[in-house]
Parts: C-alpha cells; structure tokens; sequence
C-alpha cells in the first residue's frame, strides 16, 4: 500500500510539472531555466513549441530524459541542429518529431536530414518495417513520424527514398497500413491534454494594464514619465549645461566684433586712441 501511495504522488508530481511547463509555454515564458527546474526523467512527451529554449537547454533534457517518445521543437528559433542532433542520438525511444514552423526552424530541420537517415548494420530483413531499433547504429533509431507542414520538396523526396520508415506528415488516421498516433497527426497540440482542464484564464492577460494620466505620472520616477517629457526634460538640463559656454562664446565674439570695426574705421580708431589718452591721464 505505501508503494502505491508513492507511485501516485510521484505520478501527481510529474503530472504538476508538466501541467507548469504548458502554461509558462502559453505564457511566453518557457525559457531553459524554467524547462530545466521543471524536467523529470520519467517525462515521456515534451512540447516546447514556439519558446525561446536554447541548445543547451534541449541538451540538457535530451540526457535527463532518455524515455522522450514525442517532442515537439516547432517554432523554436533559439534551436540550431546541434541538439536536434543531440535529441535523436540520446533518446532512442523517440518516435514522433513535429518541427519547422518558421525559416530559421525549416532551416535547422534541413540540416538534419542526413542524420534523420539511418545507418545499419548487416541484416537480413527485406524492408525497412521488418527492422528492429538495435538494427540502426545511428541517426533516429525509432523515429516512425515526422511533422513538419513547411517540408521542402527536396527533403521530402529524399527521406521518402532514403528512409521510408519515417513517415511525413501522415494526414490520416490510417497510413501505410500503420495506425497514425494522436500526437501525429496535423493540427494537434502535443499538450493539449495536459493543461485541457485548467482554466485559460491561468495564462492569458485579459486586459492591457491600465495607463496612468499625466497627473498620476507627476512625482514618480524619471522612467515612468512618457518620451515626450523625457526629451523635453533632457533638452531643459542641456540648455542649463551650455548656458554659461553659450554667454562665454557671445563675450568673444563681441569683443572680436569690435576689434575688427576699429581697424576698418578710422573715426572710431581715433575714438578708441582718444579715449586711451584720456585713462592714461587719469592716473
């Protein structure tokens, strides 16, 4: 009975964890520090589509998470195919990739085709269905289902030539004869049914906060106040700065103006040597 009640908070806990890791998704917060304080190696399905995780956090969980079946990577633009790569080579239980989505991402994707592609070792069977995992040495050992809408021609004539064990972007229940898994088909959110029974409410902003009027504005901090009065503000303590080179510049050019007018003016000159004769008298 104790080994059961474990079982279950265990369960719960995993369950808790992922149910986190969809709404700081939804959020826009999923990043690698949350994915990593959240991760556990028992997690069969990861999505984190459309997150700003690096390389190194999808590195990270490819060695924590080595039971990984189904990964959704789409729209993930902080990826490059290193831990794609990394992804494929240390789960060996993945089955399902969903990927591409934007340029960057279809643009990784590509560069993983030839590693997407099999090497084996020497067997006997007659096709690739009839193979078994531990007949693959490396690439994607158990990967059966690739979704990725924005595939290119290219890339899809050559996994279908190359690798027709991976199937792309099965559209129906039923293909090949093979049962298409849910987490395969179009359309399908990986998580959907984690987070289904929490409240939306959980992770979208109703409402954009409210401004605050000038008036409410007066007295805050310098950052809070709106661009125009920021400039208006900076431009004010420039002005005071300059101020006393400005009258410094307008002395010289004034007695400059007036040295200049002497020389070219003979009754001012005579104006100007008279009035020195009389100083010197003076004294």
């Amino acid at each position: 009975m104790q080994q059961i009640t474990i079982c279950v908070r265990e369960g719960a806990a995993v369950l808790i964890e992922m149910t986190l890791l969809g709404i700081a998704k939804r959020r826009g917060l999923l990043s690698d520090s949350v994915l990593l304080a959240l991760v556990d190696c028992s997690w069969e399905l990861l999505d984190i589509s459309g997150s700003d995780v690096t390389d190194a956090g999808l590195q990270n969980v490819a060695e924590i998470c080595l039971r990984l079946k189904a990964v959704d990577i789409s729209r993930c633009n902080q990826l490059t195919s290193n831990s794609i790569r990394a992804l494929l080579q240390k789960c060996h239980s993945l089955e399902i990739l969903r990927c591409g989505g934007t340029p960057l991402s279809d643009f990784n994707a590509r560069r993983c085709i030839d590693f997407l592609k099999p090497k084996l070792n020497e067997v006997e069977e007659d096709s690739w269905e009839e193979l078994d995992s531990k007949d693959i040495t490396t690439g994607a050992r158990a990967l059966r289902w690739l979704i990725w809408p924005s595939i290119d021609r290219d890339s899809s004539d050559c996994l279908n030539l190359e690798c027709p064990r991976i199937s792309v972007n099965p559209s129906t229940l039923c293909y090949r004869g093979v049962s298409v898994p849910r987490e395969a088909l179009p359309g399908i959110v990986l998580d959907a049914q984690i987070v289904e029974d929490i409240d939306p409410k959980t992770w979208t902003i109703n409402a954009a906060p409210r401004l605050k009027t000038l008036n409410e504005k007066k007295g805050s901090e310098p950052g809070m106040l709106p661009k125009a009065e920021l400039f208006r503000l900076a431009f004010v303590e420039r002005d005071e700065r300059l101020a006393p080179k400005r009258a410094k510049n307008m002395r010289q050019h004034q007695r400059r103006a007036e040295r200049e007018f002497i020389r070219s003016d003979t009754g001012a000159k005579s104006l100007f040597l008279a009035s020195l004769a009389q100083k010197s008298l003076r004294k």
